[in-house]
């Protein structure tokens, strides 16, 4: 890929114009191209010292933490957070101290950041999602056909919790505090009283706890030992919409 391709792509991520996934049927698929994009510009790029308010910061010359100003309509709060360069940041979102988007991430409109909060490269958040303090979601680049984290519209991600490896949370979830979600760890739907496939996407509406589950093994049972895993209990309804408004005021 040539120097201009990656750098054409990267201003096209920064305005929202092509994404690293996108809606496919009832999932999200990855787009390759741009996926490979960015890792050409890695390739491309040389570490160089950034000067200014970066002082004693190093990083590739061609992937700088963007600037914003009035006219984004974003509001990124003072104090250590940064956007990458190839990020898209829609006007309406708040970012709080310190937080960190990284490059080919998509953040849509109305969309709160809080502090500590990780949007790993390439993860798609929708509009409307809050994304509490200390949560994390991982990046994917490589392999370049696998889709990102991905959440969808009006989601309420809880303090601390951890989405990785692809996961979808589709529009309208509730994942509590301290959560994690992954590949490897299946989902207990205690409302429809089924385990959702390894890997499966989170339902709408679906409010997911952190829970347990027994271990198998004689000596395991005989301990009482237990493996963490998260549990369906409830989906939306009008009492836990009121209770997950954002307040206006802080916008």
């Amino acid at each position: 890929m040539s120097d201009s391709n990656w750098e054409i792509i990267l201003d096209q991520l920064e305005e929202g114009e092509v994404r690293a996934a996108e809606p496919r049927g009832d999932g999200w698929e990855a787009n390759v191209e741009v996926k490979e994009a960015i890792l050409a510009s890695f390739g491309a790029g040389e570490n160089t010292e950034y000067s200014g308010i970066y002082d004693g910061f190093v990083d590739k010359q061609n992937l700088p933490p963007r600037r914003f100003t009035v006219a984004d309509n974003v509001r990124l709060v003072p104090g250590g957070s940064s956007v990458r360069r190839g990020a898209y940041v829609a006007p309406g979102v708040i970012i709080m101290p310190p937080a960190y988007v990284n490059v080919g991430a998509y953040v849509d409109e109305g969309s709160m950041i809080d502090s500590h909060a990780l949007v790993g490269s390439c993860a798609q958040v929708g509009k409307n999602v809050h994304l509490s303090a200390g949560v994390q979601l991982g990046g994917v680049l490589e392999p370049v056909g696998l889709s990102p984290v991905v959440i969808e519209d009006d989601c309420f991600v809880g303090a601390g919790a951890v989405i990785v490896e692809g996961i979808l949370v589709k529009r309208g979830a509730v994942i509590a505090p301290g959560v994690t979600l992954s590949k490897s760890i299946p989902v207990y739907d205690c409302v429809n009283e089924e385990i959702l496939k390894k890997g499966a996407a989170i339902p709408e509406r679906a409010v997911v706890i952190p829970g347990t589950r027994p271990m198998s093994g004689s000596w395991a049972t005989e301990q009482g030992l237990s493996m963490a895993c998260p549990m369906i209990v409830k989906y939306r309804d009008a009492q836990s919409d009121a209770s997950l408004e954002l307040e206006d005021a802080l916008r």
